[in-house]
């Protein structure tokens, strides 16, 4: 990776990591997106034992990305844009704690810069509901399985896919087709 110190990582949940890891991967300037786990007590924890509650975890992204090209304001941003941040551990049809809203943040600028957007989103009267994000610092990251990495590239027709990753997908192009990589904004 060339720039290596212009590198920072930004550590998410939002609902299925399958989502959010679709949506990021294609965002001009980030170099890397991992689906994992974060948040939770239990150290390599697997998907069933997240799924079944019993770690504490939620479904995250980890997302590496270049500063001079993205600031993690606007990654922020664009992470409150596709997801519901009101909902206590849920998205859409999604429900259980690993699915809730959170922002691990890495440093204390991140932290500040999460707590400060909140804010003006919650000023702005955004949502209906007050956002429950939890603003958490980032202590441990565990990759998921393969078989979740790049889920929605390598499973497009895949019911879920379909049905739910593909409108949001769109939706996302539509509305960041400037903040794409080159090919990606179709």
């Amino acid at each position: 990776m060339a720039g290596g110190e212009w590198i920072e990582v930004a550590t998410f949940g939002g609902g299925c990591f399958w989502c959010i890891e679709a949506l990021f991967a294609q965002l001009h300037g980030v170099v890397g997106v991992r689906s994992g786990y974060a948040g939770g007590s239990a150290p390599n924890p697997t998907y069933q034992e997240v799924c079944d509650g019993r770690t504490g975890h939620a479904e995250v992204v980890q997302i590496q990305f270049d500063a001079r090209e993205v600031s993690f304001r606007q990654i922020l941003e664009m992470f409150f844009s596709v997801h519901d941040p009101t909902t206590p551990n849920r998205q859409g049809a999604d429900e259980g704690t690993q699915y809730r809203s959170i922002i691990l943040y890495h440093t204390p600028e991140q932290k500040e810069a999460a707590e400060t957007l909140i804010r003006e989103l919650a000023r702005e009267k955004v949502w209906r509901n007050p956002i429950v994000t939890e603003v958490v610092p980032f202590q441990a990251f565990y990759p998921a399985e393969n078989y979740h990495q790049e889920y929605y590239i390598k499973n497009r027709n895949q019911p879920y896919c379909r049905v739910v990753i593909d409108p949001k997908v769109a939706a996302f192009r539509e509305k960041f087709a400037d903040k794409l990589k080159r090919g990606q904004a179709k």
